[in-house]
């Protein structure tokens, strides 16, 4: 089974030239120490819940004991490991050490290949050559996908070469469990005293789990975050506390996330802040700077799904939910009465119209996108007026965006297998092409960012396949906006460039062999013309 489940661009310019490998240094080793212990004291208790509850059923039920091992088989079992005194300190003459960490001390550590005397075949250029293989040049895009593939999850990075029709994987994060939400940061986090104009290039991951990792994209082969928001952020800085370990809670409160989140949308004018929202039914607002917790909100009943924050007014956020209400509400005012609407049925998603922001975008579970005025909010959600409402999809519609170059271009995915291409006119929306592209149930569809590109739009979905269309060379899309067309020619065939999914098997043969992406001018990806 492979599947991506969310993605999104990064703009031109703001990925470093040439990214930096992961260092393991003694401050990192000291910091991986910490999370790495956390993680095993989770795997003690999780073991140590399943062991009660498995006794707790062996004394109800007597038949039961014939099929199912005894506590004590169990423990004879797990004997062998001595899971008891596996994160015990060990005493030698080195100090105190973590047992699965337990000879990293002894290792000898040499500035260069050279002055390792085990090496012999000296490779002069090597480092040059891997230098090159990572280069990111200021014309490149990124593409961040969040992946499950056989109950592995990550997020791969792509390089996306407009010019050379390429795609290919960067390099990838280990992630704890399933992606929902992916989110792009343009700040260094976790640094106070940095300077307000400071560029960064991280990434915000919400996942199945309530905690959401911060990662630097432009550090390959990291093993853990650079960053926690959550739970785990308050366990890893106690780590070191002589006091029991505090049991994860998983009732709601102001300060973290209890259960998956779902949606995340950075504050592109107060950079510093990211909202959050999660199935625990609340909306949190973080501050990077500390990576903790400023303000929680409750405006929802349900499980709230997606989070978007106001082009123009920085504080006000657009909210929507399984309770099939759509909030905007001030952050800054949270006890105010924030106005309500009210749809058909659960929210999936919801956006601002960036080229009129009075107006927002709200598509359903059953495929149904609302266009609504802001200024003109329903005394009773449930009398609720939209603009215009459409039947855009038969099915779910899973992803939609709005272009942030082109006014009124608008694209829909569902889990019908299609793409939807509208235009979006003052007399309401017309649909200009409807694709099925080969990637399954569409869990997500984003427009480019930059201007050059501002027709490139990714498309993912079930099959596990990433799709790169130059929309600007579909007749139809032309034709709709011939004005707004670079470069408009007669007979232009449509361009897509694919990143398959044998492409992201480790497994593969020629997976020794292969060279970089770009070396290779992106061997492993098909460009298809129809």
């Amino acid at each position: 089974m492979s599947m991506i489940t969310a993605t999104t661009w990064v703009p031109r310019g703001f990925a470093a030239p040439f990214p930096s490998k992961y260092v393991f240094d003694e401050d990192e080793y000291d910091r991986i120490s910490k999370l790495a212990k956390l993680q095993l004291d989770d795997a003690k208790e999780d073991l140590e819940e399943a062991r009660n509850e498995k006794k707790q059923k062996s004394h109800g039920s007597s038949s039961s004991t014939a099929n199912v091992k005894s506590a004590g088989e169990i423990d004879d079992d797990l004997k062998e490991y001595d899971l008891e005194h596996y994160d015990d300190d060990e005493q030698d003459g080195e100090g105190d050490t973590m047992a699965m960490f337990g000879n990293i001390k002894n290792l000898a550590f040499h500035e260069s290949n050279e002055d390792d005397p085990y090496i012999t075949m000296q490779g002069q250029d090597e480092d040059d050559d891997e230098r090159e293989e990572l280069q990111i040049l200021a014309t490149d895009n990124l593409v961040l996908a969040g992946r499950i593939e056989d109950e592995v999850a990550h997020l791969e990075v792509y390089v996306y070469e407009d010019a050379a029709d390429n795609l290919y994987v960067h390099h990838d994060i280990m992630l704890p469990a399933i992606p929902l939400a992916v989110e792009w940061l343009d700040l260094p986090v976790g640094k106070s005293s940095a300077d307000k104009d400071s560029k960064g290039n991280f990434v915000a991951v919400g996942t199945m789990e309530p905690d959401i990792e911060l990662w630097n994209l432009d550090i390959v082969d990291g093993m853990y975050p650079d960053a926690i928001l959550g739970q785990g952020a308050e366990d890893a800085a106690t780590a070191e506390k002589p006091k029991k370990k505090k049991k994860k809670s998983k009732k709601a409160n102001e300060e973290y996330h209890v259960d998956a989140v779902l949606s995340l949308a950075a504050n592109r004018q107060h950079r510093n802040l990211l909202a959050s929202s999660s199935a625990d039914k609340s909306i949190k607002l973080w501050d990077l700077n500390t990576t903790k917790c400023a303000k929680s909100y409750s405006y929802h009943t349900d499980k709230v799904c997606s989070v978007a924050w106001h082009p123009k007014e920085s504080t006000v956020l657009l909210s929507g939910s399984y309770d099939r209400t759509v909030v905007v509400a001030d952050m800054r005012a949270p006890e105010a009465k924030a106005p309500r609407w009210g749809v058909e049925s659960d929210v999936e998603t919801v956006r601002w119209d960036p080229h009129d922001p009075n107006f927002f975008y709200v598509s359903t579970e059953n495929g149904v996108i609302h266009y609504h005025d802001a200024r003109l909010a329903p005394t009773d959600p449930s009398g609720s007026k939209p603009v215009w409402i459409l039947q855009a999809h038969d099915e779910s519609i899973s992803s939609f965006d709005t272009n942030p170059v082109i006014p009124g271009f608008l694209v829909t995915g569902s889990t019908d297998k299609q793409v939807k291409l509208w235009n979006i006119q003052s007399s309401g929306p017309s649909m200009v092409v409807s694709r099925d592209l080969g990637v399954g149930k569409v869990f997500s569809t984003t427009f480019a960012p930059d201007q050059e590109v501002g027709f490139r739009l990714a498309v993912a979905g079930s099959k596990g396949a990433v799709q790169i269309w130059d929309t600007s060379t579909n007749a139809a899309v032309r034709t709709a906006f011939a004005n707004k067309v670079p470069d408009a020619k007669e007979n232009v065939k449509e361009r897509f460039v694919v990143l398959e999914e044998a492409d992201t098997d480790s497994d593969s043969e020629e997976g020794d062999d292969q060279e970089s992406g770009r070396e290779n001018n992106g061997e492993g990806w098909e460009s298809m013309e129809e």
